[in-house]
């Protein structure tokens, strides 16, 4: 059952794409010095409760000590280096698939056909590889109903729309593994994404939307229009995989990707991954398509490190993963959700009817927290004044 939280951190409200105090802390009230129990219990979304604890700094006994020393020497290479081929087997599809296509410099190829058809395949399969070889080896995946669905004549639901967009909580950079494994939605990402060696090419086939954080000329209507253009092509054609959304959006475009051959893009948190137990909320925008949506829910179980990407930098958190021999991933698909005319009037209703559902089936605490609040707690964990913290552009 979904539980409603309230925290002494600032929260913010859930209007479309935000204004400046969305994306900066609001620190005037933030303590010097707090105890480590009293910020996992304000910021409690963030807080990590694996063998690591807070940062992954928590004390390891020697046999923890040990094991990871063990998996560094023998595991974490063979990762490393099967990791690195699959990406590159995926940038060469890419780069073939490209070969004498227009609009790869603007960051828009135009793949149709055969040549689309091979970036989406090999991104379901190579993702999985990587998956496995992360040591996600096995998969659930359940599908829920809803009760008497059963008697619904399927003929009912060739008539109905549709769904645009894959709606799933936020806990780690391993969501995007896997919903491209499932079926290969684009994503938001930082427009230094665009530039990275290989990641870079396999962004714009994707069809990714690139986000300039913080950019105070960003168009927050144009936004919302190119999403809502996208959620109404993949509606149209049966081909284009859904777009995938995650809680805790707020995008600010510098340059879109993808419009041409009909790709599609996937709106995701700048950052505001969770612990796992917790559900932020979803920005209004990407609701004014008013199209259906395909819910999912991702969980990690663990035994001694969680996956959850929430109060750990990055390069500890890939150690740690990769020296786990065997990590967790459960998935459940709910039912797609039709939006009903009140909802198709109100995208806030809209987001915040599918939060809600989410969170019940997914046993989540609602909690109106963001990325303002984790990074005043990243700060304090690490020491620093919050005061001083302020984010950069790429």
């Amino acid at each position: 059952m979904a539980v409603d939280t309230t925290t002494a951190a600032p929260s913010h409200p859930e209007g479309d794409e935000g204004g400046e105090e969305a994306v900066r802390p609001l620190l005037s009230g933030a303590p010097a010095e707090v105890e480590d129990e009293e910020l996992d219990i304000r910021y409690a979304p963030y807080a990590r409760r694996d063998a690591y604890g807070p940062m992954g700094r928590g004390p390891l006994s020697a046999a923890q000590v040990a094991r990871l020393v063990l998996a560094g020497v023998v595991l974490l290479p063979l990762r490393l280096v099967a990791g690195v081929l699959l990406v590159v087997a995926y940038y060469l599809v890419c780069r073939v698939c490209t070969l004498f296509v227009g609009g790869v410099g603007e960051g828009r190829p135009r793949l149709q056909g055969l040549r689309r058809e091979a970036v989406l395949r090999a991104g379901r399969v190579l993702s999985r590889a990587m998956l496995f070889v992360f040591g996600f080896y096995w998969i659930p995946v359940s599908d829920r109903s809803f009760p008497n669905a059963e008697d619904v004549p399927k003929d009912h639901y060739e008539e109905l729309e549709r769904p645009g967009a894959i709606v799933s909580n936020h806990v780690s950079y391993v969501d995007i593994l896997y919903h491209m494994s499932a079926s290969s939605p684009s994503f938001v990402a930082k427009n230094s994404v665009s530039k990275l060696p290989l990641i870079g090419l396999i962004s714009k086939c994707l069809g990714c939307i690139f986000v300039q954080r913080e950019s105070k000329c960003s168009d927050s209507k144009g936004v919302s229009g190119a999403v809502t253009e996208r959620l109404h092509e993949v509606s149209q054609d049966e081909n284009s995989p859904m777009i995938l959304l995650f809680p805790g959006t707020n995008l600010r475009i510098h340059e879109l990707g993808g419009k041409e051959g009909r790709r599609t893009a996937a709106a995701a948190a700048e950052g505001t991954t969770t612990n796992g137990d917790y559900l932020l909320p979803f920005k209004t925008g990407a609701f004014l398509a008013r199209a259906p949506l395909q819910p999912v829910i991702l969980r990690y179980p663990y035994r001694r490190f969680s996956p959850a990407w929430d109060s750990m930098d990055g390069a500890r958190h890939v150690f740690l993963l990769l020296c786990q021999f065997a990590n967790y991933i459960e998935v459940v698909r709910l039912p797609v959700y039709y939006p009903s005319e009140q909802e198709k009037q109100d995208p806030r209703v809209y987001a915040n009817n599918v939060r809600k559902l989410l969170a019940t089936e997914g046993n989540l605490v609602l909690s109106n927290l963001g990325l303002a609040e984790k990074r005043v707690y990243h700060a304090a964990l690490n020491g620093n004044s919050p005061r001083a913290l302020h984010q950069k552009d790429d």
